[in-house]
Order: structure tokens, then C-alpha cells, then sequence
């Protein structure tokens, strides 16, 4: 007898059977391309990492459930069914060994999308109770104190007084009518708050109208990563509210990636309305600012610099130009990475897999592939965009003796403001 939770799990998958996943899955010729795209599978050679295979659970549903072949071969035996050990033997793969950071998806020639594929599949296995551990409770987390941290607002607060003692500059806070409300990620209020204080220093010297919502201000969304949409829409509807109730114009995502696509291109989807504010992630934002003549920049970094570009926001998100928009404003020496913009490689930490800390071994393994592309352009220097792949890269550069200062593009452009001239 099939159990509760089981049963849970393979209704999860059935409602995201929708025609798009039958048109993929359909359309699969099974070339393997996928496969080369995936730096879990180029850097273990394992053949059940290969991202097509991760979507098995959701493929046999597909299979069993709503093609004639499979309906008939199920009542016969011949149609492979899902069961608890189909899932339990996944939850690795498709945790551990994915960041759905979408690269497969830009190379599979008949145009599937793979990483939302298995997005789906997530969710029957978070149904079904089959998660990591480290995901269950940042999603836990998330809903009882409004980030995957567990972080409270007096620790956020308690950062403000500092950075606001320090510059003396005023971090607004809950101001109606403002035309941008930033968002931050826990990791940049207890890891990074040094993103704050520059955000706080260009846009007072750019003359922006923003402030922070305390009732909302985590940009995580631990929803998506571990897949139950439910809890996805409850955390995006908390930002609508915040920004609704205090009438902003823009809501802008920080240096995240995930967060970015998850308020952006996820939220209206999930909550089933479209925003009446518009979202931008803080580079196009800032890139704005240098087009409209109020960012103003002096001084050159001399050092080679190179740019790693947070598959979320580039591949997935499209913003590929305005981070270098930005970087040339105060970089002598800066050289791409090979397979830099949307076919840029995955550091290895994204979607749940850096709060998972049963993937660490894969995960530092995996990021061989972001050595052999820093060691083909030695830089004295990495800019990123994203504080994940910020903390990523660290662990990476660690575990491979690598030397290598990481910079944040936001922190580096208010470190070169220039005081001689105001807006």
C-alpha cells in the first residue's frame, strides 16, 4: 500500500506535468549534450549526473501517467513506475548535483529546459519528504523568521547603526513613497555589510530616493531552492507587500543571483499577478545611474582584473552587459574568462546546494572547472556580483590553493566615488 507521503510526492510531480514538460520530454532525442554542459558531470564523469537523468522521476510520471504507451505497458508491468526508492535514491542527484544554474539548457538542440525540468522535480521530492536536511531548515527558516539564517531584524538594525556611525550617512528605513526599495541577502547583512554601507555611499552621492522595508528585507528564497512553490509564493507575496505598502517605484534585488531571479522572472508566476513595481537586480541599476551621468567614478584599478559571472543573473537573468558597463569605469587591465557571459561555468554553490552541507565534497570537487578557467587567465584580482559565488569562490580558492582577492563590483565602485564632484 502506497503511504501518505509517498502519494503526496507523486501528486506533487503529476501537477507539473504540464504540455510544456510532455513537449519536453517528447522531444528529447537523448545526444547526451546536456551532459558536457554540466560541470558535475564533466568533473566526476559519472553518467547519472548527466542533467536528463536527474529528471527521471518526473519522466517516468510523464511516461505512465499521460502517454497511451505508458498507460497500457502500466497495466501490464511493463511502464516503470516511481516508488520511495526511486526517490530516495534521487534526492542526491538532483540536490547535490545541481545548482540549476540552466547551462544545459542553453546547449540542448531541440530547445528543452532542462533546469526547470528538474526545478519540478524537487518538488515531488520535497513532497514525498526526501530534502537535505540543511534545505528543510533554511526553508523552515524562511517561514517562521523571514530568511534561510534564521536572522531577526535587530541584526540588521544592529549593522545599520554600525555602517551609519561609520559614514554618517542616514540608511533610510521604511520611507513611503520612495522610488527604490532594496532587498538584501542574509549573507550580505552578516557576511558582507559592507554592501550596504556602499550602497548607502553612491546612491547619497547619486541623490537616489530608496529605502529598506523592516517588515521585509531578505531576498532569499528558499522556496524555489528546495521546490514547494506554496512556500516560494508566500515569501514572494511578503515582498509585494512590503513594497506595495510603502508605494515604491522599484524593488531591487542585491548582489544575488538566486534572489534575483526568484523576485524577478519567478515571482509574478508563482503569486499569479503581474507586480505593479518593476524589479531590477542592483548592476542594472547601477548602470542606470552611470548612463544617466550621477554615478561618478575616479581612480583605476591597475591589477588584471577578470568577471564571474553568477548564472542567475547572466545566463538565466540576461544582465551580461552592465557589470562590464561598470568594470570599465575603473579597470585598466580586465580580461574575460573563456565561456564568460551566459556560457559562463557554474561556481557549484547555487540552487540549495551551498545550505546543503551534505554536497560539500562534490561541490569543492566540482569547482575544478572554475580553476582550469581562472588558470587560463591568471588574474591578480576576481570581481563577482553575487554573494553566494562570493563565499563559494573563497571555499574554492582554499581548497585549491589558489591566491587569488575576490572584489565585489558594488563595494569597488563606491570605494572609487568621486568626492570632487556632486550631483
Amino acid at each position: 500500500m502506497m503511504s501518505a507521503t509517498l502519494e503526496k510526492g507523486i501528486n506533487a510531480l503529476k501537477k507539473e506535468v504540464d504540455s510544456t514538460v510532455a513537449a519536453f520530454f517528447s522531444s528529447c532525442v537523448h545526444c547526451g549534450m546536456c551532459a558536457d554542459a554540466c560541470l558535475f558531470y564533466t568533473e566526476t564523469g559519472c553518467p547519472t549526473r548527466a542533467p536528463i537523468h536527474k529528471t527521471e522521476p518526473l519522466r517516468r510520471i510523464w511516461k505512465s501517467e499521460f502517454t497511451l504507451m505508458g498507460r497500457i505497458g502500466k497495466i501490464f508491468g511493463l511502464t516503470k513506475t516511481v516508488d520511495d526508492k526511486l526517490l530516495k535514491d534521487w534526492e542526491k542527484l538532483v540536490y547535490d548535483s545541481c545548482t540549476l544554474c540552466g547551462r544545459c539548457s542553453m546547449v540542448c538542440p531541440v530547445g528543452n529546459d532542462i533546469a526547470l525540468m528538474i526545478r519540478k522535480t524537487r518538488e515531488g521530492l520535497a513532497a514525498a519528504g526526501h530534502a537535505p536536511e540543511g534545505l528543510i531548515g533554511a526553508t523552515k527558516r524562511s517561514v517562521e523568521t523571514g530568511g534561510p539564517m534564521g536572522l531577526k531584524l535587530q541584526a540588521l538594525l544592529a549593522q545599520i547603526s554600525h555602517i551609519e556611525k561609520d559614514t554618517g550617512l542616514k540608511i533610510p528605513l521604511d520611507t513611503v513613497g520612495a522610488d527604490y526599495m532594496l532587498l538584501l541577502s542574509s549573507m550580505e547583512i552578516i557576511n558582507f555589510p559592507e554592501f550596504i554601507e556602499a550602497i548607502a555611499k553612491i546612491f547619497n552621492k547619486a541623490s537616489v530616493s530608496w529605502t529598506i522595508s523592516t517588515e521585509c528585507y531578505e531576498a532569499t528564497n528558499s522556496g524555489i531552492q528546495i521546490g514547494v512553490s506554496d512556500i516560494a509564493a508566500e515569501l514572494v507575496q511578503r515582498i509585494v507587500d512590503a513594497a506595495e505598502k510603502l508605494k515604491v517605484k522599484t524593488v531591487i534585488s542585491p548582489e544575488c543571483g538566486h534572489a534575483y531571479m526568484a523576485i524577478r522572472w519567478d515571482g509574478p508566476n508563482l503569486i499569479g499577478k503581474a507586480f505593479n513595481f518593476k524589479v531590477r537586480h542592483i548592476l542594472e541599476v547601477l548602470d542606470e545611474l552611470r548612463i544617466s551621468g550621477r554615478l561618478k567614478i575616479t581612480g583605476k584599478e591597475t591589477q588584471k582584473l577578470t568577471y564571474h559571472d553568477p548564472c542567475q543573473i547572466s545566463r538565466r537573468g540576461g544582465v551580461i552587459k552592465q557589470p562590464r558597463n561598470l568594470i570599465n569605469l575603473f579597470a585598466e587591465n580586465f580580461v574575460e574568462m573563456p565561456d564568460a557571459g551566459k556560457m559562463n561555468w557554474c561556481c557549484g554553490a547555487g540552487g540549495g546546494v551551498s545550505a546543503n552541507e551534505r554536497a560539500d565534497d562534490i561541490r569543492l570537487k566540482v569547482f575544478k572547472r572554475k580553476k582550469d578557467q581562472l588558470d587560463k587567465v591568471k588574474p591578480d584580482a576576481i570581481i563577482s556580483a553575487c554573494s553566494n559565488c562570493r563565499i563559494n569562490l573563497e571555499d574554492g580558492l582554499e581548497e585549491y590553493n589558489m591566491d587569488i582577492p575576490l572584489m565585489s563590483l558594488t563595494e569597488t565602485l563606491a570605494e572609487h566615488l568621486d568626492d570632487q564632484h556632486n550631483s
